[in-house]
């Protein structure tokens, strides 16, 4: 019988209240891997009502006290990172150097947050009128929660939670219901970390559970990832009940290659963006957008470096691509290539109905490169979340800036060129909230935000760094005055 997992509220592992459960499927094989609750509203109640009542032991802990837990964060999540990263390239696809990759980034951020006793230090005004002091401090908010996606099961968790709860909040995570075991068995490691009841909660589920989450009156920050459209749900909901919200949603990330551009590097750099997780990452190469001659010399050169991927188990360590995360994906992924092909490109590498020995059971998708792609269609302004990269080409540098900015999406956008003119107008100009000159992952380290503009972002406060700190607590002024007779009396 399969693993059936449970929530882990109030430092105990406690059985869901819902009835359901769904399948946790390993999207390589096909195999059963374990069973997921399905979610109940009670469950989160429980959850928030325990995260709330350890809330104010916790907040009044001081700094370099919460600090100390995360320092064992960091060591158990660097001591047991093969058996993390085994886990997440089973249930999510990846291959074990991308499960790796994400883990390291996780420490990244608890390293960053354990110098909040420095980073939420305030500011402070000395006679701001004659013998009156003004100063602000920063408190914590309560009780916040992320709702996280399955691309990332270990590293967007990690975007959040080390600086709630170093700001002296308490956390609920609330794991994508398609990759749950990752968090399940990092939360079992973290019992190690002796930490206060309460203060960290893990709570499954799909629909119901977020919806009550985003309800809870005892829940007054969350913190989400996902598509654009549920980014804009769970903002708009959550603002409704008076909540802070920073949701992360989608992207089209479109890279523009100059004429100037180091052929070996931006190739080689371009395939591993577009194709590496399979595409489904928010920050994934999906657009390439040639200038002028760029067209011709790049073109072919793309398309070699995809066909030579190969795809495959990410526990296989010959394997540079693993399949997508489900056969709904896979489904949809296929239907928005043809769709493309009918709205007139040239399909020059076809991933579809690709098979691979002893897998048969798996969602894999070969890289896909499409050509002549029309920048108004339906394929070029959909994210796929796929191992499929569209090429265009434009007569200018303008041109290409003003593809970009058409775009409804703003998560990031790249340049190759050996250009600094080049690239400081681009910098200057395009619309995207993270960007990369000569790099194909724009990805902030974690003492920066994760910035992301237009659709591809919700909220005002973004994860990771000041952000991330200044999302998890609020500034209290205090104004003050003392009078030398007062201090006399006593």
């Amino acid at each position: 019988m399969a693993l059936k997992l449970k929530n882990y509220i109030n430092g105990e592992w406690v059985d869901s209240l819902g009835s359901g459960y769904l399948d946790v499927i390993n999207p390589a094989t096909g195999q059963l891997l374990a069973l997921v609750p399905a979610g109940s509203g009670k469950d989160v109640i429980i959850a928030a009502e325990k995260a709330h009542e350890a809330w104010p032991a916790w907040r009044n802990t001081p700094a370099l006290q919460r600090i100390q837990y995360l320092f064992k964060m960091k060591q158990i999540l660097e001591a047991k990172g093969d058996e993390i990263a085994e886990i997440c390239t089973r249930e999510c696809g990846k291959t074990l150097g991308e499960s790796k990759a994400e883990i390291t980034r996780a420490v990244e951020n608890i390293e960053v947050a354990c110098g909040i006793p420095k980073l939420m230090q305030s500011d402070f005004s000395e006679d701001i009128a004659r013998g009156i002091d003004e100063f602000y401090i920063r408190q914590p908010l309560g009780v916040g929660a992320c709702i996280s996606p399955f691309n990332f099961p270990v590293m967007i968790p990690f975007w959040f939670m080390p600086y709630a709860i170093a700001t002296g909040n308490t956390f609920i995570v609330k794991p994508s219901e398609k990759v749950p075991l990752t968090m399940a068995r990092i939360f079992e490691l973290f019992e190690g970390l002796d930490l206060p009841k309460g203060v960290l909660n893990l709570v499954h589920g799909g629909r119901e559970t977020v919806d009550a989450i985003l309800e809870n009156p005892l829940v007054p920050a969350i913190s989400f990832v996902g598509s654009s459209p549920v980014a804009k749900y769970i903002y708009q909901t959550g603002v409704k009940y008076n909540k802070r919200v920073q949701a992360q949603g989608g992207a089209k990330n479109p890279v523009v290659v100059m004429p100037d551009a180091d052929v070996e590097t931006t190739v080689r750099i371009i395939a591993d963006s577009a194709f590496g997780c399979a595409g489904q990452r928010c920050l994934a190469a999906s657009v390439v957008i040639t200038v002028g001659s760029a067209g011709e010399i790049f073109t072919e050169k793309i398309l070699e470096a995809a066909r030579s991927k190969k795809t495959g188990d990410g526990l296989s360590p010959e394997t540079e691509m693993g399949p997508v995360i489900s056969p709904e994906s896979k489904e949809r992924i296929e239907k928005l290539v043809q769709k493309g092909v009918a709205e007139g490109a040239r399909l020059l590498l076809d991933g579809r109905n690709i098979s691979v020995p002893g897998l048969e059971k798996g969602n894999f998708i070969g890289p896909t490169v499409l050509t002549n792609v029309d920048p108004d269609g339906e394929l070029y302004n959909t994210e796929i979340f796929g191992p499929v990269l569209t090429i265009i080409n434009v007569s200018s540098l303008d041109a290409a800036i003003e593809i970009i900015n058409k775009s409804r999406f703003g998560n990031s956008a790249c340049i190759f060129t050996r250009s600094g003119s080049a690239a400081r107008k681009f910098r200057h100009d395009a619309l995207a909230g993270n960007i990369g000159i000569n790099i194909g992952i724009a990805a902030p380290m974690a003492f920066f935000p994760f910035s992301g503009w237009k659709e591809s972002f919700f909220g005002d406060l973004h994860g990771q760094s000041g952000h991330a700190i200044e999302f998890y607590t609020q500034t209290k002024v205090v104004i003050e005055r003392w009078h030398d007779e007062w201090s006399r009396k006593f």
